[in-house]
């Protein structure tokens, strides 16, 4: 391939050409776990090799400086290049896997188990032929700077989770979520340059991606959030990929944690929870076995309105994120399946409480189908700890459920959905038949359930025809009128039954 004109599509082709070639031992849900490492490993050597290029340049020719830890961003220790692993020819697996392991350890503070525990040395599963075909499909494609810049790679990254979503569907909304919920929910939040952004269940790290790109696309200087974005997430594979992620988009400074949220949480200032601008999430829905002996004696006061169910978390991961916003500047973007707005019991009682304490803003009712392994229709809250003042003691309420694309086995927000429902909050006014400011006092006479249909009426989509095709529809009513009495007449006649 030449290195001068490797584009998106020829990235997003050859990645995709990458995973294709593991069909067949490997199942498709296990795609990810060899594919990314690969990329990042071979983008890891590359850059090196640009780097060792620039510093004996700089050097005027000296090897030994040039060789300087200094002069790269990450350390690739002897005999663990891409290029070594490429010259073995049995027992590949192996070999693949003590490079990855010796590149961890040499880069504690920025790698540590970042190339998640795939069974690279399972030869039932990963044949040394096959191994060696991978590496050399990879090895087709240059993967520096020089011709594959962080966007371009992080694009290209992107498309092939998509894809591997597309492939797992039931599986797939624990890691991913559909980029326009997310574009959406962080234009809501709008981060500004310099603030910190936390997503307590941030699977492939997207909507910390879509806070660096929101930033860039408003505001400037994406380098003021080095250092001030935070995700947390339980599944180590996935939590390897978010880090790949905001690696290969760019991102310099971050803390992706991989642990439980609800039992451990990591990230403390002093004794409470750590706190931050934005806190955005979609956690996985209505969690069974979510932490709820931990609970009952939270030390960071997390059940402050009340204890969850033991067989639902939804309103322990809102109750974490209120936990975690910042005093003054604290907003947070949620997506939680609709029971959160009507269940009772339990549930019903932390509402009322939330409710009462003015921190929610807003309810969007999105439509059915948008999120991987689910048909259900899912609703964003947003919270805010200090609401405008012509906010306050209102809830707007806006019923987003006819703004998708019908799709096959998906549907879809387009770019037009997200500008509608991003306005329909903005202007924060009534909207017949899609948005109400709704009271405090009028939820209350409701027993604080939040159920859509009870505050704003649905819109009945009424058809506009013109006189001709008014008519033709006549006519082919009358048409297929004529046919049916025909049809009964000589039913009858057949029957007996008529003369």
């Amino acid at each position: 391939m030449d290195n001068s004109t490797l584009s998106l599509s020829q990235l997003e082709s050859h990645l995709w050409e990458a995973a294709n070639i593991l069909r067949g031992p490997v199942d498709a849900a296990d795609f990810k776990t060899y594919v990314f490492p690969l990329l990042f490993f071979k983008r890891l050597s590359d850059v090196y090799d640009e780097e060792y290029q620039e510093a004996l340049k700089e050097a005027g020719g000296d090897e030994e400086y040039a060789r300087f830890p200094q002069n790269y961003r990450f350390q690739i220790p002897e005999d663990c290049h891409w290029r070594d692993v490429r010259a073995v020819a049995t027992n590949v697996g192996q070999a693949l896997q003590t490079a990855m392991r010796c590149i961890e350890t040499a880069n504690p503070e920025t790698l540590y188990g970042i190339f998640g525990d795939a069974q690279w040395t399972n030869k039932d599963r990963l044949s040394d032929a096959l191994l060696r075909d991978l590496i050399e499909h990879f090895s087709k494609i240059p993967l520096g700077n020089a011709v594959a810049q962080a966007d371009i790679l992080g694009q290209s990254y992107e498309y092939l989770i998509k894809k591997f979503a597309d492939l797992t569907n039931k599986k797939a909304g624990e890691f991913y979520t559909p980029r326009a919920v997310v574009r959406l929910m962080v234009n809501i939040l709008d981060p500004q340059e310099g603030e910190s952004i936390y997503d307590p269940a941030c699977g492939t790290g997207g909507m910390l991606l879509e806070a660096i790109h929101h930033v860039r696309e408003h505001h400037g200087d994406v380098r003021t959030l080095w250092g001030r974005l935070f995700g947390q997430e339980k599944n180590l594979t996935t939590s390897a990929i978010a880090r790949m992620n905001l690696i290969l988009h760019g991102a310099a400074d971050f803390k992706i944690i991989r642990a439980d949220t609800l039992r451990q949480p990591a990230f403390f200032s002093g004794d409470n929870l750590a706190t931050y601008d934005c806190v955005i999430a979609n956690p996985p829905f209505s969690l069974e076995k979510w932490g709820e002996e931990v609970w009952t004696s939270d030390p960071f006061g997390r059940n402050f309105a009340g204890m969850p169910p033991a067989k639902s978390g939804d309103f322990a991961w809102v109750q974490h994120m209120i936990k975690s916003m910042a005093p003054k500047t604290g907003r947070m973007a949620v997506v939680l399946p609709h029971g959160v707005l009507f269940r009772m019991g339990a549930e019903g009682k932390i509402r009322q409480k939330l409710l009462n304490m003015d921190l929610l803003e807003a309810v969007i009712g999105l439509g059915p189908n948008l999120f991987y392994g689910t048909g259900l229709a899912a609703c964003i809250l947003i919270f805010r700890l200090r609401k405008p003042p012509e906010h306050r003691n209102k809830v707007l309420i806006i019923d987003a459920s006819q703004e998708f694309k019908k799709g096959r086995a998906q549907n879809e927000l387009l770019p037009d959905h997200v500008a509608h429902i991003y306005t329909w909050y903005r202007d924060y006014a009534d909207v017949e038949g899609i948005a109400r400011v709704v009271t405090l006092e009028e939820i209350a006479t409701n027993d604080y359930i939040l159920n859509i249909p009870r505050y704003v009426e649905p819109r009945v989509e009424q058809e506009v025809l013109s006189i001709e095709e008014t008519l033709q529809r006549l006519r082919q009513s009358a048409e297929a009128a004529f046919a049916a009495e025909e049809k009964l007449i000589g039913l009858l006649k057949r029957e007996g039954l008529l003369i």
